[in-house]
């Protein structure tokens, strides 16, 4: 092992997002994730970027993706969280019944995640691609 990342998705994520922190990916109550595997890490993708190296981590259970700048793997840097879910959408009952989308409520359970470098991207700028298991859904991220 080279570095050990602790409890620092579950700060960062209980910073970021207060009341919402640890929820599952199919429901809004609230911390049902401790008790488990917590926002389970569960995608995971590098890149070379600008001469930095990059780790993309999909959290499944919470969404999102953790961004950290590994060049010196013995000393990871966080850099940013996205999350575009949104807390307020009802998923529970909807998903459930049918009476709505899944992917009205932003993405939820990122999958799987795939970069493409600039050289082969379609406008000349790296993109991340992630596929979302529980949304259905397929967001694509341009790297700035």
């Amino acid at each position: 092992m080279i570095a050990d990342s602790g409890n620092e998705f579950e700060v960062i994520t209980a910073n970021l997002l207060g009341p919402n922190f640890n929820n599952d990916n199919d429901e809004n109550s609230g911390d049902s994730r401790s008790d488990a595997k917590g926002p389970e890490p569960e995608a995971i993708e590098t890149a070379q970027i600008n001469g930095h190296t990059y780790a993309f981590i999909g959290l499944e259970r919470t969404g999102g993706l953790m961004v950290y700048d590994i060049s010196n793997p013995a000393s990871p840097e966080y850099i940013q969280y996205l999350n575009n879910r949104n807390f307020d959408y009802s998923i529970e009952d909807r998903i459930d019944d049918g009476s709505a989308p899944a992917w009205a409520a932003g993405d939820l359970g990122p999958e799987s995640i795939l970069f493409v470098s600039a050289e082969e991207a379609p406008e000349g700028r790296p993109l991340l691609i992630v596929g979302n298991e529980v949304s259905g859904t397929a967001t694509i991220y341009e790297i700035r």
